[in-house]
């Protein structure tokens, strides 16, 4: 038999150069962020899986049961069986006394529904959040929730998951382009997990968090959520989030009922958002003592209103599926969106830390239930068709909230696995979010920023320039110029450089101004002592950039610059740091490279 030909060393050297680039694009660049993307999704998993522990461990210490909304008869707390129904006007008191300290001096970011906070880390912070923020949120919202906090444990989930992205990508110092990008898979991770819906986590990134749907976003945000599913899958069970009825359409005249139904939506989507934060003025006007203390006090109101309304106890999932499956009357499916929306306001403005995200499925639910059962004593055709109109109201209320249509339609569409759901489901959704856009300029996340004083409007593009700094785009500068340099010797350099303009600094370095090739042209053409000119008296301060803005602060200028072809960018030392010119901003807009200094 004949001996195989062992290969030559020149193909030896070309199969290890392979190797070596392989291994190169795998942790630089591009491959570096498919692997921490599959890394910050597996990690998202597992904080998923247990942060749901916690709540429910907390749940059960906090009640004695493992959802309290769903008791009948408001029983009484194993270890205090003397106080009856009433220990639940305690427990969010004292569910206070414990995150309410723990917030306040460790992560106030973590104080509130959490996706606001997520949204400003990207537009103004470059994706940077702090690693304790994960620590401390899951252990406030976990004791909030248990504790009876009426709010959703999504909203927590996603401020986990997205500071758990961050942390991991400063840790391998990725590029500020790129933790923006982990961040949102952290985001997409956590719905995905909590939800057993990856494709809606991927949407809820991309959607309310990047406001980018590019390619290159898309992908690595698959990738993340695919693994923090499989992972929560893996431990949890492939079970359904919810267990919801079948979806049936009896008569095509229905959707003009969905279309009824997609109004009241965004009237109610926009009105949660109101209610909310007018209680959040009303608890800040009303309360002057310490803030760590202002859980506690708060949470007695919460406790009477639990007391008289314990189905608003924790996140309700029982509660909701009840709801959906028709087993409540008008009447009290009516109280029980009023009681949501008034609960879920009082336990974020007295401090709690809990999301809004459920709490908008819950109204929707309420809302829809409630105008089934009205649609099916109207026209006998519907009648039996409560969890029907329930389900598109889910999402309607939660689009009219967010305006996220895209994440509305597919998260229920991936609870409900119902195809036929679609139809009537988009055309809900669309109406609702243009109710809402027409009442309110902002959605339920963005109006917490505007508040600040943060605007992330704009869309992508914007959004752009709002979350990238100008060091991270600016340019090498000319070679300055000293000021004592004559007119004719600055002219002869501006055409070796090929510039319309040179900055000019102070022997110690200091920026001083720019000179233009119009000012220099005008000089030596105009004036009869040209040859005694220097630059030092044609010199025009223009407007410059600092390093650690961001480019929409300064897009205008940038713009106006036409004589100089850009800004100079000065430190705050007064030295000249670069150059920022619009084509490194249309760059930018088009994601193109960027020269960078060296």
């Amino acid at each position: 038999m004949a001996q195989p030909t062992p290969p030559s060393p020149g193909r030896v050297f070309v199969w290890l150069q392979s190797a070596r680039e392989f291994v190169d694009r795998a942790t630089h660049g591009s491959g570096r962020l498919l692997i921490m993307a599959v890394v910050v999704g597996a990690g998202v998993g597992l904080a998923a899986v247990a942060f749901r522990w916690l709540v429910a461990t907390a749940t059960v210490i906090f009640t004695g049961t493992t959802d309290y909304s769903a008791t009948e008869g408001h029983p009484a707390h194993p270890w205090l069986p003397w106080l009856g129904g009433a220990f639940v006007i305690l427990a969010p008191a004292v569910g206070g006394l414990l995150y309410g300290p723990l917030v306040h001096k460790f992560a106030p970011e973590a104080r509130g529904h959490g996706v606001p906070e997520v949204m400003y880390a990207i537009t103004k912070r470059g994706g940077r959040i702090p690693g304790k923020v994960a620590i401390v949120k899951s252990l406030a919202s976990a004791i909030t929730i248990g504790s009876g906090g009426s709010v959703g444990r999504e909203g927590p989930i996603v401020q986990i998951g997205s500071a758990l992205g961050s942390t991991l990508g400063r840790f391998v110092r990725m590029p500020e382009s790129q933790l923006r990008t982990l961040v949102a898979c952290g985001a997409a991770g956590a719905i995905a997990a909590t939800f057993n819906a990856p494709i809606a986590g991927v949407f809820f990134a991309l959607e309310l968090l990047l406001r980018d749907f590019a390619a290159r976003s898309f992908g690595v945000v698959v990738l993340s959520s695919v693994t923090a599913s499989i992972v929560g899958r893996s431990i949890l069970g492939d079970h359904p989030f919810l267990t919801l009825p079948t979806f049936s359409i009896v008569d095509p005249s229905q959707f003009a009922l969905f279309a009824v139904l997609g109004l009241l939506a965004g009237l109610t989507g926009v009105g949660f958002t109101k209610v909310l934060y007018a209680v959040e003025d009303l608890c800040n006007w009303a309360w002057h003592g310490p803030e760590w203390l202002r859980p506690v006090v708060g949470g007695l109101f919460l406790g009477l209103l639990l007391f008289a309304l314990p189905q608003m106890y924790g996140v309700g999932y029982p509660v909701l599926e009840k709801g959906v499956q028709g087993g409540y009357v008008f009447g009290f499916l009516l109280l029980l969106l009023v009681g949501k929306v008034v609960a879920t306001s009082l336990t974020i403005g007295i401090g709690g830390s809990g999301g809004v995200f459920a709490p908008s499925l819950f109204i929707g639910a309420m809302l829809g239930a409630a105008f089934g059962q009205a649609a099916g004593a109207l026209f006998p055709v519907y009648a039996g068709q409560t969890g029907t109109f329930a389900l598109v109201g889910m999402g309607a209320v939660f689009a009219g909230a967010t305006r996220a249509p895209i994440t509305a339609t597919i998260i229920l569409f991936e609870l409900t696995g119902e195809y036929s759901i679609i139809l009537p489901l988009l055309l809900a959704i669309v109406i609702s979010t243009g109710v809402s856009r027409v009442l309110s300029k902002d959605t339920i996340y963005t109006l917490k920023l505007r508040r600040r004083g943060v605007s992330v409007d704009g869309g992508p593009g914007g959004i752009l320039l709002h979350s990238t700094l100008v060091r991270e785009v600016m340019s090498d500068a000319p070679d300055p110029v000293s000021s004592r340099l004559a007119a004719a010797e600055g002219a002869r350099m501006l055409l070796a450089t090929g510039k319309r303009a040179l900055p000019v600094v102070h022997q110690s370095g200091e920026f001083i101004g720019i000179v233009t090739v119009s000012a220099i042209s005008d000089a030596l053409g105009n004036d009869d002592d040209a040859a005694s000119i220097t630059l030092s008296n044609l010199i025009e301060v223009p407007v410059v950039a600092h390093p650690e803005v961001t480019l929409d602060t300064v897009l205008d200028a940038v713009l106006a610059a036409t004589e100089s072809d850009g800004i100079p960018v000065v430190d705050a030392e007064g030295k000249l740091a670069g150059w920022l010119t619009p084509d490194a901003v249309l760059r930018r807009l088009t994601d193109k490279p960027v020269g960078q200094r060296a």
